[in-house]
């Protein structure tokens, strides 16, 4: 896992092989099963989630039962709930495994000490926090004002590699469309 995690930080900062080390020494390397929960509404958020292998999902549950995927985390991306883990607060959150999948933890006292030690990966990782804020703007401006076939080549834009890894009432969840409507957007598609 850790080789996984080291072709990737490489590509995005230059670190020292000290600071590589320092990193590895307190990232938590875990094996989590399909349908493994590794965050569960009205705990709180313990860590900061790179995904080596695999897939997660991180979702919100209604009163009525119903769910709404908030974002799929593939190789090489991040997950957390980052509103719990920074103000402790319990999550409204679920993250979970679409697939088997190797991930590393650290929680959020390592990784302050891993930004205060090393300057590059706290620039990084403010980086990274913009982009996902810009994400979720454009999220937001997609759902109030995209069409359905337009959420769709976003989400297919988004996610290239992964939409044959998500089941279809999944992906109609994050685009915020009926199963009905989903199936017919891709029906359409196929024939252009």
């Amino acid at each position: 896992m850790i080789a996984e995690f080291k072709r990737y930080i490489k590509e995005k900062v230059k670190l020292s092989e000290e600071d590589l080390e320092l990193i590895r020494s307190v990232a938590v390397e875990k094996i989590v099963r399909r349908k493994q929960l590794l965050l569960q509404q009205g705990e709180v958020c313990r860590y900061k989630i790179f995904i080596c292998k695999g897939l997660l999902r991180t979702y919100r549950t209604r009163e009525d039962g119903s769910e709404h995927v908030m974002m799929f985390s593939p190789e090489t991306w991040w997950a957390t709930d980052p509103e719990s883990l920074n103000n402790q607060t319990p999550s409204f959150y679920y993250i979970d495994a679409l697939e088997d999948s190797e991930v590393l933890l650290w929680t959020k006292k390592d990784f302050a000490m891993l930004c205060a030690k090393i300057p590059a990966l706290k620039s990084y990782s403010e980086k990274l926090i913009s982009t996902n804020l810009n994400i979720g703007r454009q999220r937001i401006f997609s759902a109030l004002s995209a069409t359905p076939e337009e959420k769709y080549d976003e989400f297919v834009a988004s996610y290239p590699n992964i939409f044959a890894r998500i089941p279809l009432h999944m992906v109609a969840s994050y685009l915020g469309v009926s199963l009905k409507t989903l199936s017919r957007i891709r029906q359409a598609q196929l024939k252009r």
